[in-house]
């Protein structure tokens, strides 16, 4: 069965996520991912949206972080205040699933502003939750496609915090989370140097060259010396996939 880029990033972030684990989920393609991978191999995965929704369950990808199928389907529906002060805060937040609008080689997220803050060239939708996950949750995957205009050496704004300047960063800053531990792109996999923090290819997707993933990418990247190919998504992926994306 063949493939989109888009198919091979959602069916790799997916396989990211473990049975069991407590995981934030933000809205758009980390929704996506963490649905699909509900649906395959992680049955027991407990999905916590920010508006209140704890053990959502949904048979279709929700609109919104307030689509009401979310509170339907969820194990419990607690106030906003819970979510970040008993669930994120304290740790009990396994992974943080977010998306960027631009993200630079230490993990930082920008969802704020392009250009100047006090006259940007785009204003973005903001940060919601984002900068509490990023800063909380045990461990954050980000997924988001790949090309310059996303992938800068230094983001305009730092909405989300990765790594900061670097190693120490997170740590200067008393931030409990461990950080961004994998970016997931329509490209490959990248992944924090356990010395400098700075984000390193270490996988790329099936029919992607080395070159298209240096040419989409702002800064001078680092390329892991055992670098992975990832696996094709199966038909079993792919179909239960697209049977996602088609639920109304």
């Amino acid at each position: 069965m063949s493939y989109t880029s888009d198919e091979m990033m959602t069916v790799a972030a997916a396989g990211t996520l473990g049975d069991g684990a407590v995981c934030f989920v933000g809205i758009g393609l980390p929704s996506t991912a963490a649905n699909l991978a509900r649906r395959l191999h992680a049955p027991s995965l407990v999905l916590i949206y920010e508006a209140g929704a704890v053990g959502a369950k949904p048979d279709r990808l929700p609109l919104s972080i307030g689509d009401g199928i979310l509170g339907e389907t969820a194990d419990a529906v607690v106030s906003v205040p819970e979510i970040f002060n008993y669930w994120l805060q304290p740790g009990r937040i396994d992974v943080g699933f977010l998306g960027a609008a631009q993200i630079d080689k230490f993990g930082n997220i920008n969802t704020t502003v392009v250009g100047e803050y006090g006259d940007p060239k785009v204003r973005l939708p903001g940060a919601g939750g984002a900068p509490e996950i990023a800063a909380s949750a045990r461990e954050v995957l980000v997924i988001v496609r790949q090309n310059k205009r996303a992938f800068v050496e230094k983001v305009d704004f730092i909405t989300s915090v990765g790594y900061g300047d670097g190693a120490g960063f997170r740590e200067r800053l008393g931030l409990p989370g461990k950080g961004p531990v994998k970016v997931i792109t329509d490209l490959g996999i990248l992944e924090p140097d356990p010395s400098t923090r700075e984000l390193t290819l270490t996988a790329i997707h099936p029919g992607v060259t080395l070159d298209q993933v240096r040419e989409a990418t702002g800064w001078d990247l680092r390329v892991a010396e055992d670098l992975q190919t990832t696996a094709e998504p199966t038909d079993e992926q792919l179909s239960a996939l697209r049977a996602l994306k088609e639920a109304k």
